[in-house]
Formats: structure tokens, C-alpha cells, sequence
């Protein structure tokens, strides 16, 4: 029988992707149904999840979702594999909002009813993590910490003082493994987190060798019992975001990476038919195409490259001009704009479809989860439709010129934040990622 683990953390930066990315190849290569979800809207996670295990990865998000959402991804992962393992996002009780207590880790897994295998960083420490996993351990009784794995080990003397400091406090707890520190798990990464999966040289003997190395000093068979099956229980699937046509061209190469995969089977299964296509290789929509997507990702790194692509900047006119629904969502609605400027200071032309001009020469960070509602009627619904969304981006606005808004927004502290994107015809863009219907 199915079931899932989440692999959480103390804190972010703790060492969990990488381990859950070893994990994941471990069971890959053991021959085992593997598959993975991560924990909030975090793309680039993803897709090394989906490079590990060989499957897509599936954002899971108890903020942005609705429950039944939650609930129909979660049977569909169980259904399809042995074990599920869920990578949690920053430190376990970490959430949004000014109060931090919304849609973190500890939420998902009380609602999934996963076990969490806690990982530490104990670099700098050995009697304290005892004390600071008491401390997760009683923090929430319906968020059951089932192990915990220590890494970044100095060395045996270490590893023995952490396990007696253990025993002592927590004699129940089962201690899955010792991690030493090791220079061949880190990632290199970049202003919105890691270096993208397809970036990474050697990739796949970088997995590999990450496998190894965490088998070594982690009870893989005794983490593999701690599978749970969830707890949810699915009433009818949930609808994400409606199919923007029939025939969609969605955008896909390392400047065009961040698209749910969840959202690309919904759209599939409700029987709309998804065509890919490479900006960056200078590929335009297809011609016949009802829709375009163009996700975010890494555009601004690529800014002058798509401004000589006059194939695919022409085949986004052409759409617009017979009437496709073209949605860009973050660096999207950046090359559906009139401008962008790049970390050099150099303006580069794109599209010009959208009254936008954004800037990487001074960067600004936006962060954070929305709540929105269409401010007109469009191809993602008639005005008032509501949904909800993440904002990640450096990108400094220097004109969003006249226009409709996309969205009226307000923060996860339910502060407004006014009209944001803009809609024109059947052209329509912001800095958003959409996650779900509200």
C-alpha cells in the first residue's frame, strides 16, 4: 500500500532538497514507484525532484489550494507509486502572512496526514539539537514527527554525542541517520533560489553520487516503513485554472521553466491539447493555436537573445492579431511587454503586446502570497473570479502604462495591494503565478 513522508526542516537551508533529491534517486535506482510533491510554490525544487525520481513533481500548498485540490493530488500521487515523498518548505512551522502561521509544512501534514522526518543542521551544535527537536516534537500534537536526520556531521565523536543527547531527551524517537558534511551535495544557485535542474552540468551524476553518499548514513529501509497513507479523504477532484483554449502553445525552455505541472495535466485532462515550444531556440506558437502560456522563469538572464528572436516575438503578434488568449504569468508578462531591462542596464524591446516596463538594473524583491479577483471578464473567467497566487520576482516596474488591471490583489494579511497585470483584448499578463481557484 501507498503512502507518504514529509522530509522537513528545522530551518531553511538545513540540507532537506538535497536529501530529499537523494532519497528520490535511491528509490528510483532500488526499483521502487517513487514519486514526489514539494510544499508550496516553489518551481525550481520541482523540477530537480522530477530529474531525481523521473516523474513529475507536484506542488502541494494548503495556503493557496483548496482542500479538495489538496485531496484529489494527493490520492493521484499515492495512486501512482509506493511511497511519496513531500519536500517541505523553509522550516516546518514556518507560513505566511505577518503572523507566519498559514499554509506552512506542519499545516500540510496535519491536513495529508503524513509523518514528517525532521532534518537538522547540527554544524555548530550537539546536546542543543536535542533540545530544539523536543521542541518540534511538542510544538503541534497533530503534526507527528516520526525521525529525524542529522546532517552536516562533523565526524563519529559528534555523531555519538548527538544520538546519547537523543536517547536522553527523546527515547522513542528514532534517530534515521547521521549525514556528514560533504562538498559534492551542494547546489550552486542563483537570485530565486538553485540553479535550474536543466542548467546543472552533469546532473544526473551529481544524483547519483548524492545517492550514494546519503545511503551510507541513512536508514533507508526504516525510513521506507514510516509511510503513511493519507488521511484525506477525496470527495470529488477540484478543478484548477479552466484550459485558456483548446489548443494551448505553451512556452517551455529554461527561460520559460515555472509551470505547475499539476495545472498542465488538468488542462490535458480536461482535454485540451498542450504544444510546447522553445523562445529561446526562436520557435513561434503554432499558428493554429487558440491559446498561448508563456510561464515565468529566467527571461531577463536571456533578454537580448529573445529581442532578436523575431520569429517567435512575430508568432506572438500574429496570435494576438487572429484572437488567441495569450497569459503571461512573471517573466511572461515581462516579454509581453513594450520593454526589459537587463542587470547591465541595457533596455531590450519584446513583444510590445502589454503596456509594461520592467527593469533588473536596480532590483526590487517582491514576495509573497496573494488573494485575487479578476478585474474584468477574459479568458481566465468573468470579472470577480477569484483565485489565488504567489508573487516571486526582482523586477522593478518603471511604467505599467494605461490599461485594465488583471487582478485586484491583496496580500496574505488581507491588506489591498490595488489593481495588478494588465488585460488587453485577449492578451493578458502580471507578475502572479496562479495556483488555484478561491
Amino acid at each position: 500500500m501507498s503512502g507518504g513522508i514529509i522530509i522537513a526542516a528545522a530551518a531553511s537551508a538545513s540540507g532537506k532538497t538535497t536529501l530529499t533529491l537523494a532519497l528520490l534517486r535511491h528509490f528510483r535506482r532500488a526499483g521502487r514507484r517513487v514519486v514526489s510533491a514539494k510544499a508550496g510554490p516553489d518551481f525550481i525544487d520541482a523540477a530537480f525532484h522530477s530529474a531525481a525520481s523521473g516523474a513529475p513533481c507536484i506542488n502541494l500548498d494548503p495556503w493557496a489550494m483548496r482542500r479538495d485540490t489538496v485531496a484529489g493530488l494527493v490520492a493521484g500521487l499515492e495512486r501512482d507509486s509506493e511511497i511519496v515523498l513531500c519536500e517541505g518548505v523553509m522550516g516546518l512551522f514556518d507560513g505566511a502572512g505577518s503572523h507566519g502561521a498559514q499554509g506552512s509544512t506542519a499545516d500540510l501534514a496535519a491536513l495529508a496526514g503524513w509523518p514528517v522526518v525532521l532534518v537538522i543542521d547540527v554544524a555548530g551544535q550537539s546536546g542543543s539539537a536535542a533540545a530544539l527537536l523536543r521542541g518540534f516534537v511538542q510544538h503541534r500534537r497533530d503534526v507527528p514527527i516520526a525521525g529525524v536526520i542529522f546532517n552536516r556531521v562533523g565526524g563519529p565523536r559528534h555523531a555519538a554525542m548527538l544520538a546519547n543527547s537523543v536517547r536522553a531527551a527523546l527515547p522513542d524517537l528514532p534517530i534515521l541517520g547521521q549525514v556528514p558534511r560533504h562538498a559534492e551535495l551542494a547546489l550552486p544557485a542563483r537570485h530565486l533560489g538553485l540553479v535550474q535542474a536543466a542548467e546543472h552540468p552533469d546532473l544526473d551524476r551529481f544524483l547519483d553520487r548524492a545517492a550514494e553518499l546519503v545511503a551510507q548514513s541513512v536508514d533507508i529501509a526504516a525510513l521506507f516503513e514510516l509511510k503513511r497513507a493519507s488521511s484525506l479523504a477525496l470527495t470529488a477532484p477540484a478543478l484548477l485554472l479552466p484550459p485558456l483554449g483548446q489548443r494551448i502553445a505553451v512556452a517551455q525552455d529554461v527561460a520559460f521553466a515555472f509551470a505547475y505541472a499539476a495545472q498542465l495535466a488538468h488542462w490535458r485532462a480536461a482535454g485540451a491539447e498542450l504544444r510546447e515550444f522553445s523562445p529561446l531556440a526562436d520557435e513561434a506558437p503554432d499558428g493554429d493555436a487558440d491559446a498561448v502560456f508563456l510561464p515565468g522563469g529566467y527571461p531577463e538572464l536571456h533578454a537580448g537573445k529573445l529581442a532578436g528572436h523575431q520569429r517567435f516575438l512575430k508568432g506572438l503578434r500574429d496570435a494576438a492579431a487572429r484572437g488567441a488568449a495569450i497569459y503571461g504569468e512573471c517573466g511572461g508578462y515581462m516579454v509581453l511587454g513594450q520593454g526589459l531591462i537587463d542587470a547591465s542596464g541595457m533596455r531590450h524591446a519584446m513583444a510590445g503586446l502589454l503596456p509594461l516596463e520592467a527593469s533588473f538594473a536596480e532590483r526590487h524583491r517582491q514576495l509573497g502570497y496573494r488573494e485575487l479577483h479578476l478585474a474584468a471578464d477574459g479568458p481566465l473567467g468573468e470579472r470577480g473570479t477569484p483565485f489565488r497566487g504567489h508573487e516571486f520576482h526582482y523586477a522593478t516596474v518603471l511604467a505599467e502604462g494605461a490599461g485594465a488591471p488583471l487582478f485586484e490583489a491583496s496580500d496574505a494579511d488581507g491588506v489591498a495591494l490595488g489593481g495588478l497585470g494588465r488585460i488587453a483584448g485577449r492578451v493578458m499578463g502580471s507578475f502572479l503565478h496562479l495556483v488555484d481557484r478561491a
